[in-house]
C-alpha cells in the first residue's frame, strides 16, 4: 500500500472516529453523532519542533484549556509518538474539541492526565495532520480535532500519540 493511501486513511481515521466519551478501550470509541456528551471548551496547543526517529517521538507541548464559561486553565505536557514518523518539523498548532460524558462534572485542572489514541500527519514545506485522543482523569475526557494541526518541516507519522498534561507552573 501506498504511504500517500496510509496518510490518508489514518488522517480519514482521525477525523471520523471520535475518542470521545469512551470509557478507555478502542471498542467503545464511537463516532461523535452517536454519542450524547457535553462539550466542556476547546485545547489550544503549541507543540515544540523536533525530529521523528522512525519508531517514534517526543515532543513537549504547552496548551491553553478555554472552558464554555470563558475562563482558562494552562497546561503543560508531552505529545509522544509510536509508530512509523520520520523527518523534522518546526513548531505545530493543535485545537481540539474537549468533551466528557454528561454524567461527568469536570472541576478544576479536569485535564490533567494522559490521553491516547491515533495520529497522522504529513509536511513537505507545509503540512497537516490529527490526533483524536481519550483520556485524563478516568478515562472521561475526549479529545476531538477541531482544526487540523499546522505544521512546517519535512516529515510523516502515522500510529499511536499520548499526550500528557500537567497543570503549568505559575
Amino acid at each position: 500500500m501506498e504511504l500517500k493511501s496510509i496518510l490518508g486513511a489514518a488522517l480519514l481515521a482521525a477525523f471520523t472516529v471520535s475518542p470521545v466519551l469512551a470509557a478507555g478501550t478502542a471498542q467503545d470509541i464511537k463516532p461523535v453523532d452517536q454519542v450524547g456528551g457535553k462539550r466542556l471548551g476547546e485545547l489550544n496547543c503549541k507543540i515544540d519542533g523536533g525530529w521523528g526517529l522512525l519508531l517514534g517521538s517526543s515532543k513537549a507541548a504547552t496548551c491553553d484549556f478555554k472552558k464554555v464559561d470563558g475562563t482558562t486553565e494552562t497546561y503543560t505536557g508531552k505529545l509522544s509518538k509510536l509508530g512509523i514518523d520520520i523527518g523534522k518539523t518546526e513548531d505545530a498548532y493543535m485545537t481540539w474539541a474537549v468533551f466528557s460524558r454528561v454524567d461527568v462534572e469536570p472541576g478544576p485542572a479536569a485535564l490533567l492526565g494522559s490521553y491516547t489514541g491515533i495520529s497522522a500527519e504529513a509536511s513537505l514545506g507545509i503540512g497537516l495532520g490529527a490526533n483524536a485522543l481519550i483520556g485524563g482523569n478516568g478515562k472521561n475526557i475526549g479529545l476531538q480535532p477541531l482544526a487540523i494541526q499546522g505544521n512546517s518541516g519535512l516529515n510523516v507519522a502515522v500510529g499511536l500519540a499520548s499526550l500528557s498534561l500537567e497543570a503549568a507552573a505559575n
